[in-house]
């Protein structure tokens, strides 16, 4: 492995950033229970997610009266950036906070430029949660784990979308979803599924059954926790088809997490690994394929072969139609 691999995809052992990471993950929640606030309800709830900038994260612009705004997280410079389409700028800096104060800092600056949020102030999908504006416990802002952690998900965001070239049935684009902490990519067959169980931890099951309403294989990166104590990439099909978890997918380091009920690839497998785009595009198809596979999807009607820079992908018109 070239040094210039070690460099880009660094190294980020949960244990070295566990108090940050945590702090963040509430502060991203606050900014996205922003967007969910003023936003039109989509279609397994696209419409909260942050998304991988050159930078950090952005909501990307969110719709208030006749104007848009958009809030940025800059882990370059590690700052918070508000923009308006009317102009106006503000920003302050992301460390030094604890949840709280960053909950009352960014309310204020927005309401101070005319933009008045109300946001359910329960943290989602976290054990034990603290309201925002009484959380003074999380307050942890490690710059050098935080610029790791960025360097990761631009990695994962570039091989993620790559990925998706390959597919031209319905498919997500590359969100980071705050409740979870995970940046993730889906696939859809076109087929509903059956209706969730729910009972995810700390999740509304209306969410879950919404999210959950057509049939996908959907993967990942997530900085770990609980079972999985490492960052990992993750994938996992719902409905689970019989035989997918017994099915053999690349490379050797993947396996099928019981308790989690999904595919997981340690991070440092992919870091360490000669190639590691390759590797990590390898887990990707060889676990969409297990799902597919199984649960017989039309793959000659979903799949294409993966885009290039500047050539148009060529249409093959089916045989019955004379050409």
């Amino acid at each position: 492995m070239s040094a210039n691999t070690q460099t880009s995809w660094p190294e980020l052992p949960l244990t070295t950033w566990r108090d940050s990471y945590a702090t963040l993950h509430l502060l991203t929640q606050i900014v996205g229970k922003i967007r969910l606030s003023c936003t039109p309800w989509l279609n397994h709830s696209w419409h909260v997610t942050l998304y991988v900038t050159a930078r950090g994260l952005t909501t990307s612009p969110i719709p208030h009266g006749d104007k848009n705004f958009e809030i940025e997280f800059d882990f370059v410079d590690h700052a918070l950036h508000i923009f308006t389409s009317h102009g106006v700028t503000r920003e302050f800096t992301l460390a030094g906070h604890s949840v709280a104060s960053f909950y009352t800092q960014i309310l204020g600056v927005l309401a101070n430029i005319g933009i008045h949020a109300t946001i359910n102030e329960v943290p989602n999908e976290l054990p034990d949660p603290i309201r925002f504006s009484q959380d003074t416990q999380h307050a942890s802002y490690d710059a050098e784990a935080v610029r790791r952690f960025f360097q990761i998900l631009t990695n994962a965001d570039r091989v993620f979308k790559e990925f998706r070239t390959g597919f031209i049935g319905k498919a997500s684009p590359v969100h980071f979803f705050w409740g979870s902490f995970d940046l993730a990519v889906t696939r859809f067959s076109g087929r509903r599924a059956p209706r969730h169980p729910g009972g995810v931890p700390h999740l509304s099951d209306a969410v879950a059954r919404e999210a959950y309403s057509h049939e996908v294989s959907s993967a990942g990166f997530w900085p770990g926790g609980g079972a999985i104590d490492y960052p990992a990439f993750y994938s996992y099909a719902y409905p689970e088809p019989a035989r997918f978890r017994s099915t053999r997918v690349k490379p050797d380091a993947a396996f099928f997490s019981e308790s989690l009920g999904e595919f997981i690839l340690p991070y440092d497998a992919v870091r360490v690994s000669a190639d590691p785009d390759q590797a990590l595009l390898d887990f990707l198809q060889s676990t969409y394929e297990a799902a597919a596979n199984a649960a017989k999807w039309d793959r000659d009607a979903l799949e294409c072969p993966p885009g290039k820079p500047g050539l148009v992908r060529t249409i093959q018109l089916p045989r019955e139609m004379g050409f």
